[in-house]
């Protein structure tokens, strides 16, 4: 009996033990969200969305082709994954998390994650069939509304084959553009349409991490990325080294999102270096006003 009541009593030390553990696990993972990281070709993960959501991203890409009138998620060629669409491995989910999080992607975070949706086919009629099952989430999607943007869990930004006439038209819609960082120089009546500057690294810059960065080149990044800023949109460079000596000096220059497709390597490395930048402020902080940022 004695002994019985030995292993009941460790029985029970061990079972707190380990549900504290999983707790402090549990907030710690939480707590650890990255601002600055950008999940590049997302959906080639061995768990697309939620390898990223696990390592605390807050911006995530999805390419997307028109095929049989369904929205699949494919790097290349759509026909042989039909069932990868991207309300199956996206919208859905994360309007599931959403729901159980009290309209949060996380817990506790209530700035929008930017999901980029890169547009591979025809970019009008990609759009039109994109706009009817993004509808059936609006609930959980940013807004442009008569000239006011209503943050929500998701921002939703187009790239690659984006229907630019289209979308500068509309006075309500659930999507926003990804603008080529070269162009930024615009006119200011165009602020509410694009949330994100993006351009290939090589087209910037040729310095790859050895020795230091040149001189002229730190300087047109940055300029570029003032400029960016100034129209109040983030910038992010893909097609980047992944390299960390590269990663700081981009950080250095205020660039707002890191191109990733090693989720834990730029994790880590962001984790180590929280203190020596500062995190990005979110994409669609939101307006009361036409052009007015809070």
């Amino acid at each position: 009996m004695k002994r019985h009541l030995i292993f009941n009593k460790r029985l029970l030390k061990t079972g707190i033990f380990v549900l504290l553990t999983f707790q402090l696990l549990s907030v710690h993972s939480q707590s650890i969200l990255l601002p600055n990281a950008f999940a590049h070709n997302d959906y080639r993960h061995k768990h697309p969305l939620f390898d990223a959501l696990e390592n605390g991203y807050t911006n995530i890409e999805a390419d997307i082709f028109l095929e049989d009138k369904k929205i699949i998620v494919a790097h290349i060629n759509p026909f042989f994954k039909p069932h990868r669409t991207l309300e199956a491995l996206y919208l859905k989910p994360l309007s599931e998390r959403i729901a159980l999080n009290n309209g949060h992607v996380y817990k506790g975070y209530n700035n929008p994650v930017l999901l980029m949706i890169d547009v591979k086919t025809g970019a009008d009629n990609t759009y039109s069939a994109l706009e009817p099952l993004l509808e059936k989430y609006r609930s959980i999607l940013s807004s442009y509304e008569d000239g006011i943007i209503c943050p929500r869990a998701i921002t939703i930004v187009l790239s690659g084959h984006r229907p630019y006439k289209i979308i500068k038209s509309e006075k309500n819609r659930l999507v926003f553009i990804d603008e080529d960082l070269r162009k930024t120089d615009r006119d200011t009546t165009e602020a509410d349409v694009y949330e994100l500057s993006s351009c290939k690294y090589s087209k910037l810059l040729k310095w790859k991490g050895k020795g230091n960065i040149p001189d002229n080149e730190r300087k047109r990044l940055c300029d570029y990325v003032d400029t960016a800023h100034k129209y109040g949109t983030k910038v992010r460079l893909w097609a980047s080294p992944e390299n960390k000596i590269v990663w700081k000096e981009l950080l250095k220059c205020n660039v707002d999102l890191i191109n990733t497709d090693r989720l834990k390597t730029l994790k880590n490395f962001l984790i180590a270096n929280r203190k020596s930048y500062v995190n990005s402020t979110p994409v669609l902080s939101g307006t009361t006003q036409k052009g007015l940022r809070f």
